[in-house]
């Protein structure tokens, strides 16, 4: 396999991983609002943790794509 195709496999692999953050989302998501329904007087505090827990979450995502971008401009410029 040529040098290109392994930074595209490498890519492919950091934004497969990305795209795994979706289930810790869904987790956190699907636990709060459970918490929410069994104790509606604590929704302010649970949203504000769960919308936190999200955004550690995305950025995540955010970060296996941006070493996807750097792969695959960064290092096949360089071959």
């Amino acid at each position: 396999m040529t040098t290109i195709g392994m930074c595209a496999l490498a890519a492919a692999i950091a934004v497969a991983f990305g795209c795994l953050s979706a289930i810790g989302e869904s987790l956190i998501i699907c636990h709060a609002i459970d918490g929410m329904a069994r104790n509606p007087e604590m929704q302010p505090k649970l949203q504000s943790t769960m919308i936190i827990g999200v955004a550690l979450d995305e950025s995540t995502a955010i970060y296996c794509l941006v070493i996807a971008i750097l792969i695959l401009f960064v290092t096949t410029s360089m071959a």
